[in-house]
């Protein structure tokens, strides 16, 4: 609900800030004192269209916050015609900033735009109006379009693959010889890379191995040794001497180049080149060959199986269908009793508003099938016998319009948003009057009301009364808004019912229009 407006610099409002209960306000005042003026404001916030007339003079911007339980809506109008807007203190677009009003707040007025004249809300207004539960259709709904697309898909994967079946053949015969291996392409890779370092090192090792070999070194230390031996001294270095001719041959030993199959190093060769080529042709790595063979051969099964698989998933489809027209079957016949009901209530209504010559009507449908049923819901009227049921935007009265979505939401009695309701009695007075104002205070019984009106009767109704007054010093012109209770507020009523001069019988009357 709406628990405070803030208003500043808005045309010739400098700072107001109002505080509304959750039941119904009417706010009261004399031709031109800035009703209008409060309700502009608050679509700035509410996300409305900017314009810079509603700043107010001499000022560079405007600004407007409106608060709810759980959300600040923010504002502010500059100069040049740009504006910004806030969501809880954080920037949002103005789109954000619409949707977001849309939800908490509809205005109701002659020539407002409801949210009940839009025929996409009808099914659900009728939906909660029956109390009953869609969720079985909205379930059903959702399991049979999946299937039909699983069966779409299928469809269009088995006409592609047999226009590509020999493409399959080709390409799995080629990949079935070749047998890739997930890993394969690192370990071919290491293992040519060895062959190559031992092939290249081979020959480098084996010059060494010929010099030890030809030049007899360790044969040569030994025979030194063993003749500086005979001199009996330095046993330790020709010790050395010895052990330097076994490392030597220790050495020569093992540098000896060993056999090495140049075959091997080809076939690793060829392998490793003939995956990477394949893994180019399906422009995939050498690691997804694999996964790529499984679905080619998945593929191919499908064209094999195509029949059996049809026939299985078309069965499904067919199973799900059958279920979802069960439940949508079901809902078209508790729609048609609630519409009866719904068409009951909202007629019963119309005479008490002046409305005794129109009729109403939900009209039901077949329809596409959807999460909502086989149903499309209009509400329809006319206003005059003898003229044919049309659309709710189409009647051409103002008047009759605003007082028929009263009806209308007195009857549906739901939503947690906040309702406006904007002069919606002018043309008419006495007990049409009052039947407005003990409809909207019915309303307040489950829903926050604003009430903008000129009427006694209305204002009557309200729980809370604040009255909107334009005052000036000669220079400048202010509208402010004072909460009224005890004696002012009878005061306004009864200004209301008697103009600027006061009676009697018009203070006796505000006293009994409070008091009912």
């Amino acid at each position: 609900m709406l628990n405070r407006l803030y208003i500043s610099n808005v045309v010739l409002i400098s700072q107001l800030e109002l505080d509304f209960p959750d039941t119904m306000s009417v706010l009261t005042g004399e031709t031109g004192a800035g009703k209008s003026i409060l309700l502009d404001a608050l679509a700035l916030a509410l996300g409305g269209k900017s314009d810079t007339s509603l700043i107010r003079t001499g000022c560079e911007s405007a600004t407007v916050v409106a608060e709810f339980d759980d959300k600040m809506l923010k504002r502010v109008l500059f100069a040049d015609g740009k504006s910004k807007c806030y969501l809880n203190d954080e920037p949002v677009t103005l789109k954000t900033l619409k949707d977001i009003g849309d939800e908490l707040i509809e205005i109701h007025g002659q020539f407002a735009n409801h949210s009940l004249l839009d025929e996409k809300t009808h099914i659900n207004l009728l939906d909660a109006f029956g109390g009953y539960d869609t969720v079985s259709v909205k379930s059903s709904f959702a399991e049979f379009h999946d299937a039909e697309l699983r069966l779409k898909k299928l469809q269009e994967l088995i006409e592609k693959s047999k226009q590509e079946r020999e493409w399959l053949e080709h390409n799995i015969a080629e990949l079935d010889a070749l047998n890739p291996k997930i890993g394969e392409e690192q370990s071919l890779a290491e293992t040519r890379q060895k062959m190559i370092d031992a092939e290249k090192n081979s020959g480098i090792l084996k010059d060494v191995c010929e010099i030890l070999e030809k030049g007899g070194i360790s044969e040569k230390i030994f025979s030194a040794a063993h003749i500086l031996e005979r001199t009996k001294s330095y046993q330790k270095e020709i010790s050395e001497l010895y052990e330097l001719g076994g490392k030597v041959e220790e050495i020569a030993d093992k540098i000896k180049p060993a056999d090495f199959d140049t075959i091997d190093l080809e076939q690793s060769e060829e392998r490793l080149f003939a995956l990477r080529a394949a893994a180019r042709k399906h422009r995939i790595s050498v690691d997804e060959l694999p996964s790529a063979l499984a679905k080619m051969h998945e593929q191919l099964g499908l064209i094999d199986n195509s029949d059996s698989e049809l026939k299985k998933c078309s069965a499904e489809v067919a199973t799900k269908k059958k279920e979802y027209e069960k439940f949508a079957s079901t809902l078209t016949q508790e729609r048609v009793i609630a519409a009866k009901k719904l068409t009951d209530a909202v007629k019963k209504e119309l005479p008490d508003l002046k409305l005794g010559t129109a009729d109403f009507m939900v009209d039901i449908t077949p329809n596409a099938p959807s999460e909502k049923g086989n149903d499309a819901v209009r509400f329809l009227i006319k206003t005059n016998p003898g003229s044919p049921f049309a659309p709710l935007d189409k009647i051409a009265s103002g008047g009759e319009l605003a007082r028929f979505m009263l009806a209308l939401r007195v009857v549906l009695m739901h939503g947690k948003h906040t309702l406006i309701f904007d002069e919606i009695d002018t043309g008419i007075s006495g007990a049409t009057a009052a039947a407005v104002g003990a409809r909207l205070a019915k309303l307040a019984s489950q829903q926050q009301i604003i009430v903008i009106t000129h009427s006694a009767q209305v204002a009557g109704f309200g729980n809370s009364h604040f009255l909107i007054a334009k005052t000036t010093d000669g220079k400048t012109t202010t509208t402010s808004v004072k909460k009224l209770s005890g004696d002012d507020r009878i005061q306004e009523i009864a200004r209301i019912i008697s103009g600027a001069k006061i009676s009697p019988d018009a203070l006796a009357t505000a006293k009994e229009l409070i008091q009912q």
